[in-house]
């Protein structure tokens, strides 16, 4: 048991800048950031308890801390995907896969959807080159900006960003079926 709550709080200290980054980028208020930052981690340690490990850590942390910003604007409007996806593509800096995904709010087609949505990209990420689905995940997944990016693989930053535009376009190809078929 000692060596599984060092291991926990390993964890926390390695994760909790980036993740408080992370949270921060998407959350204008830093008391309701902390407030989220302390429900995930409270979560990890419920999950730590259950007998099934955690696989990829990293990500369930980030995937929780979505999840629990998500729940914290529920009540803001779902976005149509075609307008979600111009915005996203105008901002050098914009969250598209942030803007894609219906709002969550308390109707099981909105559920629903969102989980279609979220199966297509994973499916459409997995069809990317290599550099093309890592340059979206460290942007839209990890929070990190195109200069952080570039400082951290020494790439042009015009260079970055159109890897991801070039991401955004498969995705956004690959995603419209979908849509279509839930509109």
């Amino acid at each position: 048991m000692t060596e599984q709550n060092q291991h926990l709080t390993e964890t926390i200290a390695r994760e909790r800048w980036r993740l408080g980054n992370f949270i921060r980028q998407r959350v204008p208020d830093p008391e309701d950031a902390e407030d989220i930052l302390q429900e995930v981690f409270f979560e990890l340690v419920e999950a730590y308890r259950l007998p099934e490990p955690i696989e990829q850590i990293g990500a369930w942390l980030f995937r929780v801390a979505r999840n629990r910003i998500i729940d914290r604007f529920r009540k803001k409007r779902e976005q149509p995907l075609p307008e979600a996806l111009a915005t996203a593509e105008d901002s050098e800096e914009g969250y598209w896969l942030e803007q894609t995904l219906p709002a969550l709010d308390s109707e099981p087609e909105t559920y629903y959807a969102r989980a279609m949505l979220l199966e297509a990209i994973s499916v459409a990420l997995d069809e990317l080159p290599a550099r093309q689905r890592e340059v979206f995940i460290a942007h839209e997944l990890d929070g990190l900006s195109f200069k952080e990016l570039a400082e951290q693989s020494g790439e042009n930053l015009n260079t970055l960003l159109g890897l991801k535009r070039l991401a955004v376009q498969h995705l956004r190809t690959r995603l419209q079926p979908l849509y279509d078929e839930l509109s």
